[in-house]
């Protein structure tokens, strides 16, 4: 069976995706791969009509995958946001670029949250489970 981009990007330690309904998860994400430097204009244009939000992750960091869990744990699947998901090993450039553009310094894991064209709040490691989404929506 040929793995898919969904299931390359997710896929946890042990071995089920990550926020991905399957035998032991309840919750599915509505996650947005975030693949090209060209979608964070098109992240800024939308964050002027819904709330943007970008999970960098570090798929061989354990705090990383920790805090992924959390976060999946903790998220409102009917949230009013667009959720991206950014793979720093395989988008370096991408995750790089996103930092010159929204004045962040690279961490990981981070959260960004962009509404009106900027970023409106950022978290890294365990205070990303500390943000509470519906306060941007």
């Amino acid at each position: 069976m040929v793995m898919g981009l969904f299931d390359k990007i997710f896929r946890g330690s042990t071995g089920s995706p990550q926020g991905f309904s399957g035998p032991k998860e309840q919750k599915t994400l509505p996650w947005i791969p975030l693949t090209s430097v060209t979608q964070l204009d098109e992240i800024v244009e939308r964050s002027k009509i819904k709330t943007q939000v970008i999970f960098k992750h570090s798929t061989t960091c354990g705090i990383s995958r920790m805090v992924m869990r959390q976060f999946v744990a903790s998220y409102d699947v009917d949230a009013d946001l667009d959720l991206y998901y950014l793979d720093l090993h395989n988008y370096r450039e991408v995750s790089n670029e996103a930092g010159y553009k929204f004045q962040v310094i690279h961490e990981s894991p981070q959260l960004l949250i962009l509404k009106n064209g900027a970023v409106v709040k950022y978290a890294n490691h365990g205070d990303i489970n500390e943000v509470y989404l519906e306060t941007f929506f």
